[in-house]
């Protein structure tokens, strides 16, 4: 008996200490099931129930991942966001863009509309001066990963897709390069902004410099390893990994340097493949703890009911200045108003580039970061939900997706089409 009880005592103090782990895998393994369910039965993406899931569990009080994120949670957000713009990158074709310079104006056409209507947002509501230029960034960001899973889960395809990818990936160029610079010297006085100056070109040049090594690496290996296999799928993912966390620990942006390493290795192999195919389950497992822990930390900011009323004139001023932007853009660049209008559309998601740039801003500057937490984090909570929910409407709305259910039938005008809920 005190053999027994004593191995008893042995199992429960070893299972205690790894509660946070199957904490972890209980709510992952709960996302991924509400996940498929709200595809099966809504038609709604999948990212839906991964978001849903992630509040719920914010709201909760689930601690294993506090706002202000750092140490691994920071880390598996990172890597997570870096993997999907991998993939972003991997789509966005500098021959297009070589082709049709019209899409670049559109691209910087957007980013300026949004960002000055913001702005000037934020200066008619009375928010404090420090925060507009910070918090105009974060609202021009989209995101990449929302937008490419809801194109996966509903299985869109077409020119409507992919100019939104493009634009999603210039945009997310765009918000690291200049954030992550912005990030180190918002607040200072004049002559500490011109010494950070060399610290952002260092910033940008090991982001290139990393991205581009990355991309060489990868190349090489798909000399003479097949892109189908599962060995190349764990060496990309892995040198992805690898190449990124040293970019960070340089001084570079990870996320900036994945995005630009898919670029390049894009236009040195241009062969097309499957990149969500390649990357397997394990990108997927990643993809979904992203969306849960971005979801998770937006919850736990304290939320003030005084600033709900600017969060929603902010989501609409943003999406109509994105509809400007990329409507006006898009004059010439070969897309019919119709087109415009939904990519534009499929912009709304923000997800977890807001948050690695919010978190950015925290780091530097606690005070300023925290104030614009306040604000920040219930919009980004609010536009990965709702976001996903109107990207989905528009693809499916420009005719490019080959899902439909009830749901969104009724949204997106469409016939009912059964779905497998895959």
């Amino acid at each position: 008996m005190s053999a027994f009880l004593s191995n008893t005592s042995e199992l429960l103090r070893i299972t205690s200490g790894n509660l946070p782990i199957i904490q972890w895998a209980l709510l992952l393994a709960l996302a991924a099931s509400v996940g498929h369910l709200i595809q099966r039965y809504l038609g709604l993406p999948k990212v839906m129930g991964y978001s849903l899931i992630g509040a719920l569990a914010g709201l909760s009080g689930f601690t294993n991942a506090t706002w202000p994120l750092q140490g691994i949670g920071l880390f598996m957000v990172e890597l997570g966001l870096s993997v999907v713009l991998f993939e972003a990158g991997g789509r966005l074709t500098l021959r297009w863009l070589r082709l049709n310079p019209m899409l670049l104006l559109q691209s910087l056409a957007e980013v300026i509309a949004t960002f000055a209507a913001v702005w000037w947002l934020l200066d008619f509501w009375g928010i404090a001066p420090d925060l507009h230029v910070p918090l105009a960034l974060l609202a021009v960001a989209t995101s990449p990963a929302v937008l490419m899973r809801v194109a996966s889960d509903i299985r869109s395809s077409g020119p409507v897709t992919e100019r939104a990818v493009t634009l999603a990936a210039l945009n997310t160029l765009y918000v690291f390069a200049i954030g992550s610079g912005l990030a180190r010297f918002i607040g200072q006085p004049y002559g500490a902004k011109t010494e950070m100056i060399l610290p952002v070109v260092l910033l940008l040049a090991v982001s290139i410099l990393f991205g581009s090594l990355l991309a060489l690496a990868l190349r090489a290996a798909l000399r003479f390893m097949s892109p189908s296999s599962e060995n190349t799928s764990v060496l990309m993912l892995a040198l992805v990994a690898a190449g990124t966390t040293w970019c960070a620990n340089f001084g570079g942006s990870a996320p900036l340097a994945a995005l630009l390493a898919g670029s390049l290795l894009k236009s040195l192999h241009p062969r097309p493949w499957s990149w969500s195919r390649q990357f397997g389950t394990a990108s997927s497992v990643l993809t979904i703890l992203l969306f849960v822990l971005v979801s998770m930390a937006a919850a736990q900011v304290k939320w003030e009911q005084s600033a709900w009323q600017l969060i929603a004139t902010l989501v609409l001023v943003r999406a109509g200045a994105k509809i400007l932007g990329i409507g006006l853009g898009g004059l010439g660049s070969g897309a019919s108003f119709s087109q415009s209008l939904w990519t534009a559309t499929a912009m709304w998601p923000m997800s977890a580039v807001a948050l690695l740039l919010l978190s950015q801003f925290v780091m530097f500057k606690p005070e300023l970061g925290m104030a614009l937490a306040a604000i920040a984090l219930p919009l980004i909570l609010c536009m990965e939900l709702l976001g996903a929910l109107v990207t989905t409407v528009a693809l499916q709305r420009a005719g490019e997706s080959h899902l439909y259910a009830p749901v969104v039938q009724r949204l997106a005008g469409k016939k009912s089409e059964a779905t497998d809920g895959a």
